[in-house]
């Protein structure tokens, strides 16, 4: 395979802060760390911290599973927030998720980056981005990783793709984690204040209309045809099962 040549701008704390469009947020550029989700927990973190690096050396996703990129390819970041809809926290990830979604689709003029319930982004040449919710404090850790100019060669898994594969774009992830950062805050003030979501979680979904498997915490397996998200943003499928927790696999 013949290796492509592009371009990575590296992250800058400077441009970043310069193209966020409030003070909401407070981003910290480091070179390396273990993951950007230890690294909030290291420090006493406030509603609106943010920390992106260029390499995280254990990045891990739902179910502890690994998120390997090689350097400077990826957006690494994770963010804290605290939600006043404590009762229905299972949002969050569909929230980050679509916000992501809108992001990569706004910066590429495209519709091809669709949200995977609970917490993917993907189009159809594979998984470009993930997300990763966890309780801390009186909060939640969002840590999300996109593949954005990682090549062919430097994909971890088969199942992967990235933003340049798919688009053939480079994008600054400067310019990117910054207009993330805006839809989420507009997205999450929203669903704070109230907003029912389901319509507009169904509209990115690629979930929803697909025949999935669901495997279970206790490793029971549930296939059927996803239908819709809940009042909570469980799954709901055509069988009548709910499921608020579980590893959901597209069947074609």
């Amino acid at each position: 395979m013949k290796r492509v040549s592009v371009i990575r701008a590296v992250l800058n704390e400077a441009k970043i802060s310069d193209a966020l469009t409030s003070d909401y947020w407070r981003v910290r550029v480091i070179n390396q760390t273990t993951s950007t989700q230890d690294e909030l927990k290291n420090e006493l973190v406030s509603n609106g911290d943010c920390v992106v690096t260029e390499f995280q050396s254990a990045g891990r996703g739902r179910l502890d599973r690994s998120f390997d990129s090689v350097a400077s390819v990826a957006l690494l970041f994770s963010f804290y927030v605290k939600p006043n809809r404590r009762s229905q926290l299972g949002w969050l990830p569909l929230i980050s998720g679509m916000s992501v979604a809108r992001t990569i689709n706004e910066v590429t003029a495209s519709h091809d980056y669709l949200t995977k319930w609970p917490n993917d982004v993907i189009t159809e040449s594979g998984k470009v981005a993930g997300i990763l919710c966890e309780y801390y404090g009186e909060g939640i850790i969002v840590g999300i990783g996109i593949n954005v100019s990682t090549t062919p060669e430097e994909l971890p898994v088969a199942t992967a793709s990235s933003i340049y594969i798919t688009s053939g774009i480079e994008i600054d992830r400067n310019v990117l984690i910054a207009l993330l950062l805006k839809n989420f805050q507009d997205l999450f003030t929203e669903w704070n204040n109230g907003r029912d979501f389901r319509g507009a979680y169904r509209a990115l979904s690629k979930t929803i209309g697909t025949e999935v498997s669901v495997i279970l915490p206790a490793d029971q397996v549930i296939q059927g045809m996803a239908i819709d998200v809940g009042a909570d943003g469980e799954l709901l499928l055509e069988s009548g099962d709910r499921i608020s927790v579980g590893d959901v696999v597209h069947l074609r």
